[in-house]
């Protein structure tokens, strides 16, 4: 693991950032005071309702039927389940055991399953017989001891008296290992401790809106901040939780009539397709008051556009490697919250190297990687971390994401920010949102391809008038995108980041058949 200097870690332990309270302690404490909390899940094929008590004692028998066949404080637990019950089941049970759990987006095919099996090699592997386009494989997890699959032989694991107590671990042992969600060819275990992840999630919890005891929550729990969100953070709070286990605009705006359930951001794919939705109307919005947007780049437009509606809009920066680096309070200036990334949150640092990456620290900072290479890359011996991530910083402090150093486009020589375009065309009627990569370029080495996502009930634009759209906007004409594709939907992680590799691996494919030509097409 990463060096974490002597200092900082007396520092975050004097001011309380760091405890001696485990993962598994932190929640039975929440559990034990809210136990009679609704835990429900919204579901075509494995809906379940009942309380937080009903899952806790699942967790427990399913915690002891796990110590019977053999695991320990500091085995891993992996699983790869949709939002189900029986996903928080294992996520406790494992905290309960003192077990460093491994969670898996559920969509990952057997090239990832295979691939985080084999670095972290599980004692435990939970997942689903089938579910959308993931499916059981035995020979993906031949060599992992004990296997359970929900809706076939998952109750065999449950003993019949549930766990006493929690296992008493190291605080600075390692409690989750996260995988990032594919932005990049093959994913990255992030390790968090028990210290770093328990601030993560009294932090967020804290810059919560009010009154938003019935959040639902549709991100995959096999990613980190759907993890936090659906596991952690209702416990921690007292709250119920609501898991829906596919993100359908039209389903979500239908519960939040019928069940109360409010929608508080995420990334802007989120708000942006509820707006989007024909059955959106004003009468959805006191369900989503407030929009705390991050986990990729957040367009003026999308922040314009909510707050005209009377939406609360405030935005932050993290990744899963350092989940809150930057925030804005829902009290800061608009033109902060709707501007910038926001300000250092407690206890984090931040600086920008000589090309305006940026670097930060801070006590919910992971402990590094499964690999040990991409640690000693990633961190310095002074704590800091390399984001990759490009920004500045105003007078005040507030910080504001300018691109991802592997989005920047190099055409002749010269730098383009994906962003600054993607914010322009976003500005174009009837897209709803888009994506600049690099294309390759015989001549000038690389040049700007755009893809955009039409609204529903929109054509697509033509090149003509992106172009002319552009010029209006002010746009130079060296950044102008050379050619233009559109789509019904983009590839995405499961946080709904686009994966932008994907849509340069396929314009490069295209382009290698001969078919780079500046026009409109679906790829």
């Amino acid at each position: 693991m990463r060096t974490i200097p002597e200092a900082l870690v007396k520092r975050y332990e004097a001011e309380g950032w760091w405890t001696r309270e485990t993962l598994g302690e932190m929640l039975a404490r929440g559990l034990a005071a809210a136990p009679d909390a609704v835990f429900r899940v919204y579901s075509s094929v494995r809906p379940w309702s009942g309380t937080l008590r009903d899952v806790e004692r699942t967790a427990r028998r399913l915690a002891a039927g796990l110590q019977a066949r053999g695991v320990r404080p500091g085995d891993v637990v992996a699983f790869q389940l949709p939002n189900w019950m029986e996903a928080a089941a294992v996520f406790w049970a494992s905290a309960f055991l003192g077990a460093t759990v491994v969670p898996i987006v559920h969509f990952y095919g057997r090239k990832e399953v295979g691939y985080i099996l084999k670095a972290v090699r599980p004692r435990v592997f939970v997942t689903a017989e089938r579910f959308g386009r993931m499916e059981f494989r035995p020979d993906v997890c031949a060599d992992v001891p004990v296997v359970g699959v929900v809706g076939r032989d998952f109750d065999d694991l449950l003993a019949a008296d549930p766990l006493p107590g929690v296992a008493a671990v190291d605080p600075a042992g390692p409690a989750v290992i996260a995988f990032t969600s594919g932005t990049t060819r093959d994913p990255k275990g992030v390790v968090h401790s028990h210290r770093t992840l328990g601030y993560e999630t009294r932090q967020l919890s804290d810059r919560y809106p009010p009154d938003i005891a019935r959040q639902i929550t549709s991100a995959p729990v096999g990613h980190f901040i759907g993890m936090i969100s659906a596991f952690l953070i209702p416990v921690l709070r007292g709250w119920g939780v609501n898991l829906a286990d596919v993100w359908d605009p039209g389903r979500v705006l239908a519960l939040m009539k019928s069940d109360d359930l409010t929608v508080c951001g995420g990334v802007p794919y989120y708000m942006t397709s509820l707006l989007d939705h024909p059955d959106f109307t004003p009468e959805h919005l006191p369900n989503m008051r407030f929009a705390g947007l991050g986990g990729a780049a957040v367009p003026l437009a999308v922040t314009t556009r909510l707050t005209d509606l009377g939406i609360t809009v405030h935005r932050s920066y993290g990744s899963t490697e350092h989940p809150s680096i930057t925030g804005s309070a829902l009290t800061a200036p608009a033109a902060k919250r709707l501007h910038t990334d926001g300000e250092a949150l407690p206890g984090v640092e931040i600086r920008l190297g000589e090309d305006g990456e940026i670097f930060s620290r801070g006590p919910d900072l992971c402990i590094g990687y499964t690999d040990p290479e991409l640690t000693e890359r990633a961190f310095d011996e002074d704590g800091w971390y390399r984001t990759g991530d490009v920004g500045v910083v105003d007078e005040d402090g507030y910080l504001t994401i300018t691109d991802r150093k592997s989005d920047i486009i190099i055409r002749g020589g010269e730098n383009i920010s994906a962003l600054e375009v993607e914010e322009a065309l976003l500005g174009m009627p009837g897209v709803a949102e888009a994506a600049v990569v690099a294309a390759p370029d015989e001549r000038l080495g690389e040049h700007a391809a755009a893809v955009v996502r039409p609204k529903p009930d929109a054509a697509a634009p033509t090149i003509e008038e992106m172009r002319a759209h552009l010029e209006r906007a002010g746009l130079g004409r060296q950044k102008w995108p050379e050619e233009l594709h559109a789509v019904e939907d983009f590839p995405r992680t499961a946080s709904g980041k686009v994966q932008k590799f994907l849509l340069r691996r396929e314009i490069a494919a295209r382009a290698g058949e001969g078919g780079a030509a500046p026009t409109t097409r679906g790829i």
